[in-house]
């Protein structure tokens, strides 16, 4: 049952994380209402169901809804006591998620995301009294992107009967990953890359040190994204549980 608990809460922050995210995200860059952003929000939200069908789905159903909890207690496919739990973790999840989102808005509003990006408008200036906070919060949007990514890539790829779809379903997780990120941090979610593009663009002239600042979000971001996304997938999947 507590298992059944995290998986929804984790189900639903996931949900809200990339939907609301994706909507967030299309409001920064300035799309806000436009046919674009209403079918890459869309997107997002189905990307989402995506993740949570892979992952915690086989915990819980991935239901990350109370709508679909009641017609599925309805249905006798869960009890009531299960109805009450799912519903409780998916209402703390739902909020988790909105907050994250909410210390994301109130970074861009206040100035201390940069232009229309986490890190990048910033360090492309001098370094000022709000890098710390750039960069921290950089730090933690990419670790919260590569959580979504690497936690999908464990659940999708955790069965073999999964394994002719996996290509196209990883796919569409990065797709919706950097729906939600690129306005946010330009989406790293990958160490290696982002230290090669480092690498060359400090041809353009730009001072060595401002740009190191980078390796800080879109590598140490990606690595404890990653860590976190193996200890949430062992904590359901255990060998025990395997067993």
């Amino acid at each position: 049952m507590v298992k059944k608990f995290f998986a929804e809460f984790l189900a639903t922050a996931i949900l809200v994380l990339t939907g609301c995210g994706a909507a967030m995200a299309f409001t920064f860059a300035g799309w806000a209402g436009t046919p674009a952003a209403t079918v890459g929000i869309a997107f997002a939200f189905g990307i989402s169901i995506v993740i949570i069908a892979y992952t915690v789905g086989p915990i819980s159903g991935g239901h990350a809804n109370p709508a679909v909890s009641f017609a599925k207690a309805l249905n006798k496919e869960i009890s009531w006591k299960e109805f009450g739990v799912y519903v409780c973790g998916q209402i703390i999840g739902a909020f988790f998620g909105s907050l994250l989102l909410a210390m994301v808005m109130w970074a861009w509003k206040t100035g201390v995301s940069g232009a229309n990006n986490l890190y990048s408008g910033a360090l492309a200036a001098n370094v000022d009294n709000k890098m710390f906070m750039r960069v921290m919060l950089s730090t933690m949007a990419e670790m919260g992107l590569t959580f979504l990514f690497v936690f999908a890539v464990l659940g999708i790829t955790s069965k073999k009967e999964w394994s002719a779809l996996a290509g196209i379903a990883i796919g569409l997780v990065l797709f919706a990953v950097h729906i939600v990120g690129i306005p946010l941090t330009g989406t790293s979610v990958n160490p290696a890359r982002a230290l090669s593009a480092l690498v060359f663009s400090m041809f353009d002239g730009q001072a060595v040190g401002t740009k190191a600042l980078t390796l800080i979000p879109t590598i140490v971001g990606p690595f404890m994204g990653s860590f976190a996304a193996w200890s949430a997938f062992h904590g359901f999947f255990g060998k025990k549980e395997a067993k």
